[in-house]
């Protein structure tokens, strides 16, 4: 069984619509480290390797023709992003008080844990959940 060897997520990566909005976003709104940044001229394309405080990375990746991704209605694939935050009212008014507009606080019904949706410049969905004792 192949979780025997696994120790943590690396990295999730993603396709950003427009790069200066994304880097702006991940760096100034949630707040990633930059890891390292390239530019590939032959593909016109950028990758940023972004860093979270556990040392989670987010490959930021930006390619002028990459198709819109299909958000709504939900689509199969990867359907979020969720970051943990040991205070979901002082994490969510921190993404309000910089303009970012998120969903209402609500409570999982199987954990009991508290949790809100937000999005990123590309309608991304992004999960703030809440691990703290309450």
């Amino acid at each position: 069984m192949l979780a025997h060897f696994i120790t943590r997520v690396h990295h999730v990566a993603i396709i950003c619509s427009d790069y200066a909005a994304s880097k702006t976003f991940y760096t100034d709104i949630i707040g990633c480290r930059v890891v390292a940044e390239h530019y590939q001229p032959g593909r016109e394309s950028y990758k940023l390797d972004l860093s979270l405080p556990d040392g989670t990375q987010i490959e930021l990746f930006h390619f002028a023709s990459a198709p819109a991704r299909p958000s709504y209605p939900e689509a199969q694939g990867l359907r979020h992003l969720a970051l943990s935050v040991t205070d979901i009212e002082a994490a969510r008014n921190a993404l309000l008080a910089l303009g970012v507009s998120c969903e209402s606080i609500r409570v999982d019904p199987y954990t009991q844990h508290r949790f809100c949706f937000f999005a990123d410049p590309d309608g991304l969905p992004l999960e703030l959940y809440e691990m703290a004792a309450r």
